[in-house]
């Protein structure tokens, strides 16, 4: 007898979607005009536009296949990524947007205010990874809207008390995603998944497209890292694109090196692989503003490598077993940690370059700070948001249909004729 499946969302997804869907067309309507402005931060329309291209391939296309690598999950891991990303970047314009209604009366967007939005969204499926197959896209939504908002709020906190820069703030989206997903994941918790399911695995075909959406993020990175940076300073732009492709290259070729060191057979694992040839990037971009030398990001995409490779082989299985932190993407490993590492060659390095040491220590409570707070309310967020979730009334997957596309879409070859 064929399984059945999930009960329809329509009573649930939809009204929700045309809820949001018209409340954003209502608040755009009133309130949300397109900026006139020729130019953005000293850049015509036309020498930005490339760079907002590649940013939205990542967000969409990247992590879009990225999460395609389950073996019958790839109609959700796709679908459900662009249908988070374009709720939560249109979420995101109107949080960020807040400030500029406050004293004008309207929110003005334009090319730099959509990329921050996308990256605001980039934390969000960061976060999705970590539950990813185990929620339904009505969760998946309901993350997304509150996970920009704890966003928002921490890039606020941090310029408000500490003064920090936006694009430091802004670039702590990898620890605030990855440490979110992290304790939703514990909340949500499934009992039996240290047995592994059924349907959590991946085939070539799988494999393949989740290495696709890889492919898309690595090429793209250095854009993402260097898009927001302020190129009034002669050579500073240059330095960033420079030093997030040296940190990628190093971090992809270690990768390859400590799978085959760690596998029992020393072949290539292709999921850990693609994971962790990224940690570079995640890394350099973290501590971007202090890293003035290749070799500095060299040395950054090297350690992150090893970090995130040895992370993905041991931590992942000691995180389910020991703290019940299911963790489907290895977000921890391929976000967080050097996520981590990236913050500490920010300190390290800040502190190297300054020669007062009264200068030196100050730094270090101020950036030991900025850790702390966007840690706690990424925490906070996520443990409001997954106790939200547990509520039975959004109809969570059941473990048997979890990581199984056929719950949620239709497959006309599966269909009943009668």
């Amino acid at each position: 007898m064929a399984p059945k499946y999930a009960p329809s969302l329509r009573s649930r997804l939809a009204p929700l979607l045309l809820f949001l869907q018209a409340g954003f067309i209502t608040i755009y309507a009133f309130f949300v005009e397109v900026d006139s402005s020729v130019k953005v931060n000293e850049k015509t329309f036309s020498n930005f536009y490339p760079e907002f291209q590649d940013v939205n391939v990542m967000v969409i296309l990247g992590f879009g296949f990225l999460c395609t690598f389950l073996v019958r999950y790839g109609f959700s891991g796709s679908g459900f990524n662009l249908l988070v990303a374009v709720m939560a970047t249109q979420w995101a314009i109107t949080l960020n947007g807040i400030e500029s209604w406050y004293y004008t009366g309207k929110i003005r967007i334009n090319l730099r205010s959509l990329v921050v939005a996308e990256m605001c969204t980039a934390s969000v499926l960061i976060s999705i990874g970590a539950v990813l197959g185990k929620t339904n896209p009505v969760q998946l939504i309901i993350i997304a809207l509150l996970e920009v908002s704890g966003f928002v709020l921490n890039e606020w906190v941090l310029q408000t008390l500490l003064k920090v820069r936006p694009l430091n703030g802004i670039m702590l989206l990898h620890i605030f995603g990855s440490f979110f997903g992290l304790v939703l994941s514990w909340i949500l918790y499934r009992k039996g998944s240290e047995l592994r399911f059924e349907k959590e695995k991946f085939d070539r075909k799988t494999g393949l497209f989740s290495m696709l959406g890889t492919v898309f993020l690595w090429m793209f990175w250095p854009t993402f890292n260097s898009i927001l940076v302020d190129d009034r300073t002669p050579g500073r732009k240059l330095g960033a694109v420079c030093s997030t492709y040296l940190a990628l290259a190093v971090s992809a070729v270690t990768a390859a090196a400590v799978s085959l060191l760690s596998h029992p057979k020393g072949k290539l694992n292709l999921i850990q692989m693609q994971s962790c040839m990224l940690a570079g990037g995640v890394a350099v971009g973290v501590s971007m503003s202090a890293v003035h030398q290749p070799w500095e990001a060299m040395t950054i995409g090297f350690t992150a490598a090893i970090i995130s490779t040895i992370g993905f082989q041991y931590l992942k299985i000691h995180m389910l077993l020991a703290f019940q932190c299911h963790d489907t993407c290895a977000t921890l490993s391929t976000h967080g940690l050097p996520g981590l590492l990236g913050w500490l060659s920010h300190l390290l390095l800040q502190i190297k370059d300054s020669d007062d040491h009264a200068t030196a220590i100050w730094f270090a409570v101020f950036h030991i700070c900025t850790l702390l707070i966007t840690i706690t309310i990424s925490l906070s967020v996520g443990i409001v948001t997954g106790l939200l979730l547990k509520w039975s009334f959004w109809r969570p997957p059941q473990n048997n249909k979890c990581f199984d596309d056929q719950a949620f879409w239709e497959f006309p070859n599966l269909a009943v004729r009668k």
